[in-house]
């Protein structure tokens, strides 16, 4: 078996290559692809949200299939299935074509993102995993800081079209090659081994329930800053300027908070960490809306490490939790909600912004969040061991 860096690094390239080309994919391509198909971005966004929740759909599928077959070659899959519907998408002419690109990356989403890396990692390490689930955290973390000037270095060379391509040979020479060749194939946990807690048709564990409510709410405020931040920071009062240099603290706060987890968090338990993470964008909440624009960068800075240490958390708590055993599926349920709500987080949040003010925006986003921090501490105060 190739050495543990081996594999993470490999799963943190490959993440990153997915990541950029796909879900961060739409900010940069929004623009040109609708002038050129002369559609509005209502349309464009559509159907990119459409994706998004063709992907929470088949995350349970994509667990269980990586709990069976292992992750390996279902990685392997995702990279030509990515490459397929880039491919198509460099040939869209219409909503229809559009659609049916969008759709391929939809399932190429569904069943090769966070999910199905950390699911790997979990066949593979077992409990020992958590390490391996934050090094992959590390390595993506830069997935919007290398895929956007990517993408727009490859539109400024080559046309949107051509963009396309790029990426998709990208993820035939490197993506397909390293998860095919440097993922080791796990050996699936026999039945017997599952915990008492792993889901089954008597019913859903109260403990799945809060975990899918808690990682549901703190994704549909990730996913509403990432749209809205600049503009938030603005109606706060704070200038053009200060809101650009706030928001681009995010991606560089989201790593910082993750090597804090890997190096000094890495020893106490992940629901600690997760406790801690659900804090922090109320927190940063809270100094904004009290003291305005002077708290912008705290509340970024507040805001991105809370953001990258849950994303470690949607990794490792379900394993401290339930172990390795069925932990694809179990995984592919409790995203699947916040996956489907993502969608709607950044209509619903530009809403509240524009019609009922800035800081009835982060008295909605704190409270998500603030109620997340309370109801894990419903799954009892007994901490668990990493």
């Amino acid at each position: 078996m190739p050495r543990r860096s081996v594999v993470v690094s490999t799963l943190g390239i490959t993440q990153t290559l997915a990541w950029g080309s796909t879900y961060y994919l739409a900010a940069v391509f929004a623009d040109p692809v609708s002038r050129t198909l002369r559609l509005q971005h209502a349309w464009f966004f559509g159907i990119f949200s459409a994706a998004l929740l063709l992907s929470g759909l088949l995350g349970p599928l994509a667990g269980r299939m990586i709990d069976k077959y292992g992750g390996r070659d279902v990685l392997t899959a995702t990279s030509l299935v990515f490459a397929a519907g880039l491919i198509c998408l460099s040939f869209a002419s219409g909503i229809a074509s559009l659609a049916l690109a969008w759709a391929l990356i939809g399932i190429g989403m569904g069943f090769g993102l966070y999910d199905a890396a950390f699911a790997t990692a979990a066949g593979l390490y077992g409990r020992e995993a958590r390490n391996a689930i934050t090094g992959i955290t590390l390595f993506a973390g830069f997935a919007s800081t290398v895929g956007w000037p990517t993408s727009t270095l490859f539109i400024e060379h080559f046309g949107w079209r051509g963009a396309c391509i790029g990426w998709a040979v990208l993820h035939l020479v490197i993506g397909l090659p390293m998860n095919r060749l440097l993922i080791p194939k796990a050996v699936p946990l026999p039945p017997e081994k599952a915990p008492e807690h792993a889901p089954d048709a008597s019913g859903i564990p109260w403990t799945m329930i809060v975990l899918a409510t808690v990682f549901g709410a703190t994704w549909c405020v990730s996913t509403a800053l990432a749209a809205h931040l600049p503009r938030l920071l603005e109606a706060m009062g704070a200038t053009t300027a200060v809101a650009i240099l706030a928001g681009s603290l995010l991606g560089p706060a989201q790593v910082a908070a993750r090597m804090v987890e890997f190096t000094l968090l890495r020893r106490i338990s992940p629901m600690i960490s997760a406790r801690l993470a659900t804090v922090l964008h109320p927190l940063g909440a809270l100094l904004l809306a009290v003291f305005g624009p002077v708290m912008a960068i705290p509340f970024v800075l507040l805001h991105g490490a809370g953001n990258g240490m849950l994303t470690i958390a949607r990794g490792t708590l379900p394993l401290a939790l339930f172990g390795p055993a069925g932990y694809g599926l179990r995984t592919g349920l409790l995203s699947a909600p916040a996956r489907i709500l993502q969608g709607g987080a950044p209509l619903l949040f530009g809403l509240v912004l524009d019609n009922g003010g800035p800081v009835l925006a982060l008295v909605c986003t704190g409270s998500l969040t603030g109620l997340s921090f309370l109801a894990l501490f419903t799954l009892g105060r007994r901490p668990l061991r990493p």
